[in-house]
């Protein structure tokens, strides 16, 4: 019985990421860049918005597109010592501390939606106030981090993000990834603490 022929993979989103990088390299096989920025723009704007914050995320979108473009224009020089993801995340994350850097003295994007939801119709002035006073502060204290713990908190307190997922986008270990979390608490806790909020 003569062997059999190994399926080829009936797309280019079968296909692994080495493979991909390889096509793009060829000139005019754009469909394997296409596929690269559906795999990856999704998280890349993740941690663009785990740095710079979910008030910034129109800075955000525009690091994707900007580490889209770079990648593009590096390829051809992509050695592959490295994971082509964690590649990409270490580029996303490099461009995403230069515009927070740019951003940190403009003021945040703000939706009519985001403001009206944040009065509480059910709670007094003062118990809002308050609330809000917290809110800020921890905020604050959350921007003072260290940028990896901040990126980790932000991935998965605001954005939902397992510890697997934030694994992957910050390209270290899940145990490492729990370290940077309880870490992160505890730390907050003692920043809110010193600012006289109840931990």
């Amino acid at each position: 019985m003569p062997p059999t022929a190994r399926a080829e993979p009936a797309s280019y989103a079968d296909r692994t990421d080495e493979w991909l990088v390889e096509r793009c390299r060829e000139p005019g096989d754009d469909a394997a860049f296409a596929e690269l920025v559906r795999r990856y723009r999704g998280p890349v704007f993740r941690l663009a918005v785990s740095i710079l914050g979910q008030a910034f995320e129109p800075e955000a979108e525009d690091v994707v597109q900007d580490v889209m473009l770079r990648v593009h224009h590096a390829l051809r020089s992509f050695r592959g010592e490295a994971r082509f993801g964690s590649w990409i995340y270490r580029v996303a994350f490099n461009q995403a501390l230069n515009v927070k850097a740019r951003a940190r003295y403009r003021a945040p994007h703000v939706t009519d939606g985001a403001l009206s939801a944040t009065a509480s119709p059910d709670r007094g002035p003062h118990d809002r106030l308050e609330d809000d006073r917290r809110r800020q502060a921890l905020l604050a204290c959350v921007g003072e981090l260290p940028e990896v713990y901040q990126s980790a908190v932000r991935l998965h307190y605001w954005l939902g993000a397992s510890v697997s997922e934030i694994a992957a986008l910050l390209d270290a270990p899940e145990n490492t990834v729990k370290s940077y979390l309880l870490r992160a608490r505890r730390l907050l806790q003692a920043m809110l603490a010193a600012r006289g909020f109840d931990a």
